[in-house]
């Protein structure tokens, strides 16, 4: 059985950036604004409060773990923030490598391991879109442990030290979204693997993406009236079912293509097209180029 959300991870290609542990004490924050870089952040002692822009303050505490694919801005504070005028300062080294933000003539009131990573993808912005906003995941110590060898590995100068980071990165990237699949509040894959009708349906487009499927079809593998059907998976994906099965046609389409493998009439086969000018068509109108050219583009 084909796992859409492995898949999803899988073609991301993740990869690591830096890890790092960072002390606070007394009042403290950090704003950061980076443009869509995937950040994680488990809270190994203590307790801090956790806003993205545009949304509500969240308060995490020890053992929490949090996940934003596409960090556009957040701001990160001690539960009492510090007055709006005052002036953020830049955390300290401290000689164990740790990084201090607040004082460090007094015992830390929270300890964070943070890291950041970037996708491979060059599609990735289109496969973070079909992720959660935010991943907020409390009481799981396997993330932790995940988190803390993917630090580990980052820092040492191991043999096979990319493969393992890779490695890593998927397991943890799968890991908290899977954990978090029933909670997820914005509309993504997660809502909808986590909706047992509609994850029938996701799982059947993944295994046979060759079949040309209708929307009626999908509605009757989910055991749901065509109109029921097309409501709640757009509800729950937050784009509409064909318009899902094409974004990931298109993926595929152009991770095949970059790999050169197999040419344009058998990728259009294997991607769910009955004849090569259907796909090109359907590709350029897409992607904004006919595929020989994407190709040719690609090798550049």
């Amino acid at each position: 059985m084909i796992d859409p959300l492995a898949e999803v991870v899988t073609l991301l290609q993740p990869q690591a950036r830096f890890s790092k542990v960072v002390s606070a004490a007394g009042s403290w924050r950090v704003r950061r604004s980076e443009s869509g870089q995937p950040f994680y952040c488990v809270i190994l002692a203590g307790a801090c409060r956790l806003k993205l822009n545009g949304q509500e303050p969240i308060p995490l505490q020890q053992g929490d773990f949090v996940l934003v694919p596409s960090a556009y801005g957040f701001t990160m504070t001690s539960m009492k923030p510090p007055a709006a005028k005052h002036r953020d300062a830049p955390p300290v080294q401290l000689p164990n490598g740790e990084f201090r933000h607040g004082p460090q003539d007094v015992p830390a009131d929270t300890q964070l391991l943070v890291g950041y990573c970037t996708f491979g993808s060059p599609d990735a912005a289109l496969l973070v879109s079909l992720l959660p906003q935010l991943v907020h995941v409390r009481g799981e110590p396997r993330l932790s442990t995940i988190v803390q060898l993917v630090g580990e590995e980052s820092r040492a100068a191991r043999p096979a030290r990319e493969v393992i980071l890779a490695r890593l990165l998927e397991v943890l990237l799968i890991e908290a979204l899977r954990s978090a699949a029933g909670t997820a509040a914005s509309p993504g894959l997660l809502r909808g693997l986590a909706d047992e009708r509609l994850a029938v349906a996701l799982r059947r487009m993944h295994e046979d993406m060759t079949k040309p499927w209708t929307v009626a079809q999908l509605a009757k593998e989910a055991a749901l009236s065509r109109s029921t059907f097309f409501e709640r998976f757009s509800r729950a994906m937050g784009v509409a079912p064909m318009a899902y099965l094409l974004t990931w046609r298109m993926a595929l389409a152009k991770n095949l293509l970059r790999q050169q493998e197999a040419g344009i009439a058998e990728i259009a086969e294997r991607v769910g097209y009955g004849s090569a000018s259907a796909f090109s068509v359907a590709f350029s109108r897409h992607v904004g180029l006919p595929p020989a050219r994407y190709v040719r583009e690609q090798m550049v």
